[in-house]
């Protein structure tokens, strides 16, 4: 009887093993990828921060000198406030448009399809490519595409981006314009897995579109929509290219983003150590974000 109990158990631990080594070996590559381009330069940012520096020749320790003086910097506070905004606004017009879509998308009876594919074109085109051509939409005078259209109605030319009241809220709008399809296609995807009894039974009871988006489709994406809400928050942290290319951070500052002010540091002075030392200042930024979300977020489920 001991041998029999013995035998069967070395052959559980054994194939556990090597269910454990298979596994191993399915991650090792992703893993060995992640520490190479995320963790390595991450850890050199860190390093890098705490140096002075010729190009990208380490120089001299120096702690925390280049954190006080990307602090100290004049652009910094404008960054900030800005990136801030950035977020603000894409919450505002960026978070809702997707799932609108998604809604009365998978309410629609009739060309379902058309519309999906219709929604998600703009995400086929390049980013960059994207913002080029919402620049010629948005240059002020009568060659701007919407002051053209604007003086067919009779209404005079705007400044759009020149204007420092609508240039972060116009940027974003071409953010949302280009991502909102894919998001929304995620949203409808979640809404497929919905019960179609519960959308009949409250067809029957006579629900409206509107009765059935508020207390059968909104409470079902609820959860997804958390999700992606905090994803969102930590891409339009990290805007970069379409300020840049719309308006290179102006006018005055208006737009800078804190990514651009990496950018800049790093490329345009040519200032490696302030540029990694902002990026860890983001890193970190980001990480107590995340960790108040999910914490709010965990007491508000309790």
């Amino acid at each position: 009887m001991a041998k029999s109990n013995h035998i069967p158990h070395t052959k559980k631990k054994y194939k556990l093993q090597r269910k454990d080594i298979a596994g191993w070996c399915i991650m090792l590559p992703t893993i060995i990828l992640f520490t190479f381009f995320v963790w390595e330069p991450l850890l050199e940012s860190v390093r890098l921060s705490l140096y002075t520096a010729k190009g990208i020749r380490l120089e001299e320790f120096v702690g925390f000198d280049n954190y006080l003086r990307v602090f100290r910097h004049p652009d910094f506070m404008d960054a900030m406030f800005n990136t801030f905004k950035y977020i603000f606004w894409s919450l505002l017009i960026g978070f809702f448009v997707p799932i609108i879509i998604a809604m009365f998308i998978s309410e629609t009876v009739h060309f379902k399809s058309f519309f999906r594919i219709g929604v998600y074109l703009p995400n086929i085109m390049p980013g960059m490519a994207t913002v080029m051509m919402w620049v010629y939409f948005f240059t002020p005078g009568k060659t701007g595409v919407l002051n053209i259209l604007l003086d067919k109605i009779g209404i005079m030319p705007m400044e759009w981006l020149n204007n420092p009241k609508f240039t972060i809220p116009l940027i974003v709008l071409t953010m949302t314009w280009r991502g909102a399809g894919a998001t929304a296609l995620i949203y409808m995807a979640s809404i497929s897995n919905i019960n179609p009894e519960l959308y009949e039974a409250a067809t029957i009871d006579g629900a409206g579109i509107i009765q059935r988006i508020k207390n059968i489709t909104a409470p079902s994406i609820f959860s997804l929509g958390k999700t992606l809400l905090i994803l969102q928050i930590i891409a339009v942290f990290q805007i970069l290219y379409e300020p840049l290319v719309l308006k290179n951070g102006g006018p005055n500052n208006a737009s800078i983003s804190i990514m651009l002010l990496v950018y800049n540091y790093a490329f345009r002075d040519y200032n490696y150590p302030m540029a990694a030392a902002l990026s860890v200042i983001v890193c970190i930024i980001l990480v107590i974000l995340s960790g108040l979300y999910f914490k709010l977020t965990k007491s508000k489920e309790r």
